[in-house]
């Protein structure tokens, strides 16, 4: 199952990590303008949060799927001494991939409303439902990574074990 995980993990780590690249360049050849002949590049704003929603919303399945999010453990103890954490992780993992879903159509909802006013960027004019749509997507994906993660905790936890990967 491993190997699949790893598969399917490439294509979003790979979009993340272009858009990444592109963040940087134009963040530096920004500066770069403004700094040296005081002409900034006009729509590196718009440019900067379509790029930045690509990153984190790229990256989102698979950091649910590697369980890599910022956690804040008080009551990890309470867990461990009544041996529940399994538990805890999978309900977490479940219902916060349920949860997932009313965003996740309420952004292609908005999506779909955009795309039939014709709603565009300020400066370089991008249709903005192709992001929104993106962003829909990859929050759908991130609501199925997590219940299946916390199915698979529940019934399956040997599958998600670290051998020596």
């Amino acid at each position: 199952m491993k190997p699949i995980l790893r598969i399917l993990s490439v294509p979003p780590v790979a979009v993340a990590s272009a858009a990444l690249f592109v963040l940087m360049v134009l963040t530096f050849v920004d500066v770069i303008l403004r700094s040296t002949i005081n002409n900034p590049i006009e729509a590196a704003t718009e440019l900067t949060r379509i790029l930045m929603a690509v990153v984190v919303f790229a990256a989102l399945p698979v950091v649910s799927a590697r369980d890599q999010h910022i956690t804040v453990d008080l009551a990890d103890p309470l867990f461990r001494r009544a041996r529940l954490e399994r538990l805890r992780d999978g309900l977490v993992a479940t219902v916060s991939g349920a949860m997932l879903f009313w965003p996740a159509l309420r952004v292609a909802d908005l999506a779909k409303r955009h795309k039939n006013f014709g709603d565009v960027t300020e400066y370089l004019a991008i249709p903005t439902f192709y992001i929104e749509y993106f962003i829909s997507g990859m929050t759908f994906a991130t609501a199925l990574v997590l219940i299946l993660r916390g199915l698979v905790l529940w019934f399956a936890p040997h599958l998600l074990t670290r051998q020596n990967d």
